[in-house]
């Protein structure tokens, strides 16, 4: 978001529903085989998969890495209470993308951010 905020990638719906799609495919994987290193690699690939068919991919800029398919893995990893992760995840996702909001009016010259909200 912060090197690349015109671009679609970096915009606030694929920031946000690409980590609430990823934790959802998380607590999935996680229900259904349990906490391991095999499920939690499931669970990034399909949380990769689900995002691209949302239409909300969220990798990292210039890295081929997914954010949201590293929260699927924490989901499955770390089995946090999803009654205190989701909310503190969607907490902090809403806090980041009005972050770079905020930061984008406040320097000249800088790109503003986000293109779009939704």
């Amino acid at each position: 978001m912060h090197s690349a905020p015109s671009q679609p990638l970096a915009q606030p719906r694929s920031l946000v529903v690409g980590h609430l799609l990823g934790a959802a495919v998380g607590y999935a994987v996680l229900a259904l085989a349990h906490s391991s290193p095999w499920a939690a690699a499931v669970a990034g690939g399909v949380t990769l998969a689900a995002t691209m068919v949302a239409r909300t991919p969220h990798p990292a800029p210039r890295t081929p890495h997914s954010p949201a398919g590293a929260t699927a893995v924490v989901a499955v990893l770390q089995t946090p209470a999803p009654g205190r992760f989701v909310p503190l995840l969607l907490g902090a996702t809403v806090l980041l993308a009005l972050t770079g909001f905020a930061a984008s009016r406040v320097r000249r010259g800088t790109p503003r951010y986000p293109v779009y909200w939704w």
